[in-house]
């Protein structure tokens, strides 16, 4: 693998104050920071349009169709993604048959509670833009399982996908008559990525956990750098009930001698992190000290940054992603691939502004703060905790002005609900409370019931199917002229966004 030569660094002595004069609001993750409304400014002419849509649908042949069909129904066989056995034995026995395929190419891997796929597609678009083919890996996907592999920034092929599951199947077989619990869903679906990276080959492979780190199925790689998104409540019934609990799972994915790209975090969560790194001898670099973001501006279609990454400042980086949240993940994503280059700490000098640009601006990330429809507007956004409710909520106030808001919302039954209602209820004018087709989701009924307790019953409405829930709420929004601003904000799960998503026509 050859690495790309960064540009020499250019002198950052009048940036360096700025830089310092925002470390304390870095600290507290202000996310109005430096936010100017920026008129009609479009950048996407200069740097390129983002990339195509990355959702696939069903497969237009019926055999592959068919084919991908049964592949799913027997990996829906096994364990799904909440029922776990924490352990990495059963992955591992896989991975040593296998040949060990996770050895053959470097890693980036990605833990955190909010913005890890965000982020994973940041890095994957860097790498990619420096001429290294990439192979990501995350979950879960929003309409297609094909989603959760990717070669080279698109989700592999249908028939690459049923392939891969049938060159590993012989040896889930074997691992599943040795071990005391056959593979799970997830622990045949990182086999296989990891297989097809492998066999592809790629340069670099992004890698984000499935849920905590320290058993999390992917951790059978050694990641050279190591990235910790922001870390919050979520999954408490088997991470921990504080941060700090989450943090000392999460820390697992630290390996030896890796560098640790940390995001603003919890000052118990990021004690632990510290903790472990120093531990295993790890070099960490932290948003707000190492790196940050400088400045953002509102710009037509998303945001224009200026970020200091391990090397030095970049300016005039165009993200079609909307919210503070989404400049944050951009930060973390230019270091760890700096990070990754080396930058920062083998060697000087940064990387070139210009392809940072071009990387930046092809960004996509389905199913966070994306508008799949105008008159009236109707954003859909994966939200399913009270971190990422907040996120949402000040992303949307801040890029959208909307005079009045509907909210449909479907969740998972495990989820801190109120937490994600309390969150919306600001900006949310009435809620059209539904229910997606997961066997996880939460009984209409009651997710109402908490509804009424947040947003008083003449603000609720329920529609128990999906497709009656988007009709009520799109009526709700153009019933009366006045509200000519008017939009529509799907939420709540992955699940609920990915069928609105096919519901509404999105491909």
């Amino acid at each position: 693998m050859s690495e790309p030569r960064p540009s020499d660094r250019h002198d950052n002595s009048d940036s360096d104050d700025t830089f310092a004069e925002i470390v304390d609001e870095e600290t507290q993750r202000d996310p109005d920071l430096a936010v100017i409304e920026a008129g009609s400014r479009t950048l996407r002419t200069r740097s390129g349009p983002p990339q195509g849509d990355e959702v696939p649908a069903r497969p237009a042949d019926p055999e592959v169709d068919k084919a991908l069909r049964a592949v799913e129904q027997e990996l829906a066989g096994r364990w799904g993604e909440t029922k776990l056995e924490p352990s990495v034995a059963r992955i591992a026995a896989l991975m040593d048959v296998l040949g060990e395929p996770q050895r053959a190419y470097p890693s980036i891997h990605i833990t955190g509670t909010n913005g890890k796929t965000s982020t994973a597609r940041m890095i994957e678009a860097l790498l990619g833009a420096f001429d290294l083919r990439t192979g990501r890996y995350t979950s879960p996907h929003v309409q297609s399982i094909t989603e959760r592999i990717s070669l080279d920034g698109s989700p592999i092929a249908p028939e690459r996908f049923i392939e891969a599951y049938q060159d590993i199947k012989p040896y889930v077989e074997m691992v599943d008559a040795q071990q005391p619990y056959r593979l799970s869903f997830f622990e045949v679906l990182t086999g296989m990525a990891y297989a097809a990276f492998a066999d592809a080959p790629v340069d670099v492979a992004v890698v984000e956990v499935g849920m905590g780190g320290s058993w999390d199925a992917t951790n059978v790689i050694d990641g050279s750098v190591a990235v910790v998104t922001p870390i919050s409540l979520d999954h408490t019934d088997r991470l921990g009930n504080t941060p700090a609990e989450i943090a000392g799972e999460k820390a697992g994915i630290i390996k030896q001698g890796a560098t640790v790209i940390l995001a603003q975090q919890p000052v118990d969560a990021a004690q632990v992190m510290l903790k472990k790194a120093v531990e295993v001898d790890a070099t960490v670099a932290r948003e707000g000290m190492e790196f940050g973001v400088v400045s953002r501006e509102i710009a037509v279609g998303g945001q224009l940054l200026t970020l200091r990454g391990l090397g030095g400042e970049y300016t005039e980086i165009f993200l079609p992603l909307y919210g503070a949240h989404q400049a944050h993940n951009a930060a973390v994503a230019l270091s760890a691939v700096e990070a990754f280059f080396g930058i920062g700490a083998e060697q000087p000098g940064s990387l070139d502004v210009d392809t940072v640009r071009r990387a930046f601006a092809s960004v996509i990330s389905p199913g966070r703060l994306e508008v799949v429809r105008s008159s009236p507007t109707v954003v859909l956004d994966a939200a399913h905790n009270p971190a990422g409710a907040r996120a949402t909520a000040d992303g949307l106030s801040e890029a959208f002005g909307f005079s009045r808001l509907i909210g449909v919302v479907g969740t998972s039954g495990d989820k801190d609900v109120k937490g994600l209602l309390d969150a919306f209820e600001p900006i949310l004018a009435e809620v059209v409370i539904t229910q997606n087709s997961s066997g996880r989701a939460m009984d209409v009924d009651e997710l109402a019931a908490v509804a009424v307790e947040v947003f008083g019953e003449d603000r609720v409405q329920v529609e128990p199917r999906l497709d009656d829930a988007l009709e009520a709420a799109i009526t709700l929004a153009e019933e009366e002229d006045e509200y000519a601003g008017a939009g529509v904000l799907v939420t709540g799960s992955v699940i609920t966004v990915g069928e609105a998503r096919l519901l509404l026509g999105r491909r």
